[in-house]
């Protein structure tokens, strides 16, 4: 109480902290005026204070006595008798007070739980956060390490091949070396007939010069070769570039592997399948390729397999397990799909279309955008074909199914997720004059 600085009214010669107020006669009390004060008066007291006006109805002065829930107002007696108020259900003002404080408590209930479960949103993101961090820390380090091995094979591979052209240099150069010492003994021994010819040419006795034996001079191509190509083919004095190439062919082909097995990816060799096709797609030769046609392709088998309605082809061998990727490319006229699909897909009807049914899974290539089709669901993507080459991506045993833009950077277009349950087939659908070739 000493600490309010609020004293007893009539306590004036020493002052006396003041224990109630009273509203009504606007007078603080202390213990011993408190007592006198309830016996004569029957007033409204509250705790010690200074403020009377906001604890008095402003237009009658009288004490707020009651609270009107209709208006949400606090009220005097006079109010509720001739004022605004009258015939309103009114409140005592503590019974009203209990009623907002329960209010109030059950408010704070409320807030706690949905403080409780914000606060455990946001541990949960801290963890995701957390999460991902390390995710990308252990990924730089896999990624770093990943490079420092290429870097090393790439060494491997520079040293094998100025190995290889070493070793042919050295090969070579020897042979040169020993054609040219062959050469100059040739030339010596040329020039030693050659002298004594020239001497012979001086002698003036007839008999003496016929008596002289013939001397032959060695014609070159009585040698050996000494350099030129003999015919057909390399030349042995020239650098073997095929071997050359076939070397760093190999040494690519063999960090190729490696980071594709250290990546946990495989690269399928995909085939059409001829059978499945409609007859109005071309297949290529090297079953690469699917092309949209505007005349049926006759003298095709009659297969039970075949799509009957759509310009559609599947793959001939199916993917049941592992993660994979390969590369397609469109010719980026009228519309076609890509994706991959069940081999138990309906042949004809108007659901054996690719998407429009829950066998297959594909994205959808037009001219002014993509799409995504599933189960007859469409979904419109917000990126714009700026290239034709895709990559489609599949993890069988995550259920993941995505597909990237093959551009520079690489953007990701979609994923569908899913949990397969049958070996999943490349499903290419292509309308008259677009074609789409699986690149690899």
């Amino acid at each position: 109480m000493e600490e309010t600085g609020i004293f007893c009214t009539y306590c004036t010669r020493s002052p006396v902290p003041a224990v109630r107020t009273c509203l009504q006669c606007e007078i603080s009390m202390c213990h011993k005026h408190l007592g006198a004060h309830n016996k004569t008066v029957d007033h409204i007291l509250t705790e010690p204070t200074r403020s009377f006006g906001y604890k008095k109805c402003s237009l009658h002065k009288k004490v707020l006595e009651y609270y009107c829930p209709q208006d949400a107002a606090c009220v005097c007696a006079f109010c509720c008798l001739v004022g605004d108020h009258r015939g309103h259900q009114v409140e005592l003002l503590d019974e009203a007070s209990e009623k907002k404080k329960k209010k109030l408590e059950k408010y704070l209930d409320e807030g706690n739980l949905q403080k409780a479960e914000i606060q455990s949103r946001v541990q949960n993101l801290q963890d995701r956060q957390r999460n991902i961090q390390e995710k990308t820390s252990d990924k730089r380090k896999n990624v770093r390490k990943l490079f420092m091995d290429i870097k090393e094979q790439l060494e491997m591979a520079e040293k094998k091949a100025l190995s290889e052209i070493s070793r042919q240099e050295e090969k070579i150069v020897s042979q040169i070396s020993d054609l040219v010492k062959k050469l100059e003994i040739e030339e010596d021994e040329l020039s030693r007939k050659m002298h004594h010819v020239e001497e012979m040419c001086h002698v003036t006795d007839p008999i003496r010069l016929l008596q002289e034996g013939d001397i032959t001079v060695c014609g070159h191509g009585d040698d050996e070769d000494t350099g030129g190509d003999g015919g057909e083919g390399r030349s042995e004095d020239d650098l073997d570039e095929v071997l050359i190439s076939l070397t760093l062919h190999r040494s690519m082909r063999d960090i190729v592997t490696n980071v594709t097995s250290e990546l946990g990816l495989h690269v399928p060799n995909m085939l059409l399948d001829e059978d499945t096709a409609n007859e109005y797609v071309e297949i290529s030769e090297d079953r690469k390729t699917a092309t949209g046609t505007e005349e049926e392709e006759h003298g095709r088998p009659i297969s039970p397999g075949r799509f009957l309605d759509y310009p559609q082809v599947l793959s001939r061998c199916g993917l049941s397990s592992g993660r994979h990727y390969w590369e397609v490319e469109w010719n980026q006229k009228t519309t076609c799909a890509i994706g991959l699909s069940y081999p138990s897909i309906d042949k004809d009807g108007d659901l054996s279309a690719a998407g429009d049914n829950n066998k297959s899974w594909c994205l959808i290539l037009e001219d002014a955008e993509y799409s995504v089709l599933h189960d007859s669901v469409r979904e419109t993507l917000h990126s714009m074909p700026t290239c034709p080459t895709l990559v489609v991506f599949l993890d069988y045993e995550a259920g993941r199914l995505s597909f990237y833009q093959l551009c520079d950077p690489i953007r990701h277009l979609h994923t569908f997720t899913a949990t397969f349950s049958e070996p999943l087939h490349v499903l290419l659908y292509v309308e008259e004059e677009a074609f789409v070739t699986i690149l690899s």
